[in-house]
């Protein structure tokens, strides 16, 4: 799926929030990587993260 650019912002952003409260990271994190922007973006581009984007049809 396509997603636009705030879709996209969003979604690596709430996984962010979740990986800053202490949430097990989906994939194998790289040795030194330990912000959680930067992780759910590798999430993101693997993905791993289970959120669903609904939307509405006009």
């Amino acid at each position: 799926m396509e997603y636009t650019r705030f879709e996209k912002a969003r979604i690596i952003g709430a996984r962010a929030l979740q990986l800053a409260y202490g949430a097990p990271p989906l994939v194998k994190v790289p040795k030194g990587m330990n912000e959680p922007i930067a992780l759910a973006e590798l999430e993101f581009e693997e993905e791993a993260i289970p959120i669903v984007v609904v939307r509405n049809s006009k």
